[in-house]
């Protein structure tokens, strides 16, 4: 069973109804409260899905008064924690698992990173957002949609992100390299949901 598992970065909890006021120009620093911030991941496979959390380590979001101009943010690999399995002994076994060298290789890897480079507002809220995401040191491009609310003090994004995780070399269980595995594939994809919170320096 647990062999049968792949690592998602899952939906976190709904950003609460906030009074945001506009935003000054001017550049600012949104420093992450890794406190308030959270991350849980959703990984499916042919018989079943499993999720958990990981925690973000550190991070910031820049803004010009406007736009979002950069940022970065850093995951915790070995925070990793799976929630669906209730036995400890099969939970202890799956998340050893997910940081071993078929998945997330977490001693030579303890941390995962998103370089923002773009965000392209589509309306309201609701952006394009763009940038470098490393896993176990491999560095691909991603976009994904996100929810972004900010004014002079506090920045918020809730975002859905689907990571391929064959791009970076966790190709256990793929059923795209290996043949014949029937119902043993674990869907290449898996889905990182943040809600992410960050305050002006």
């Amino acid at each position: 069973m647990v062999k049968k598992i792949t690592m998602s970065f899952i939906a976190a909890a709904a950003v609460t109804a906030l009074a945001f006021t506009p935003v000054k120009k001017g550049s600012t620093t949104y420093n992450v409260d890794t406190k308030a911030t959270n991350a849980t991941w959703l990984a499916k496979k042919v018989t079943g899905q499993h999720d958990g959390a990981i925690n973000v380590s550190k991070g910031n979001i820049l803004s010009d008064g406007k736009n979002i101009t950069g940022g970065t943010v850093e995951f915790d690999m070995n925070s990793i924690t799976v929630k669906d399995l209730t036995d400890p002994e099969w939970n202890s076994k799956l998340v050893g698992h997910l940081k071993n060298d078929d998945f997330f290789s977490v001693t030579k890897n303890p941390t995962a990173t998103f370089e923002l480079t773009k965000a392209v507002q589509k309306d309201g809220n609701n952006y394009d957002v763009t940038g470098k995401l490393t896993i176990k040191g491999i560095t691909n491009e991603i976009t994904f949609p996100a929810m972004i609310k900010m004014d002079n003090k506090t920045l918020v994004t809730v975002a859905k992100i689907m990571v391929n995780r064959t791009k970076y070399d966790i190709k256990y269980g793929s059923a795209s390299f290996f043949e014949g595995i029937g119902d043993k594939a674990i869907n290449d994809e898996f889905e990182l949901n943040v809600n992410l919170v960050a305050t002006a320096k």
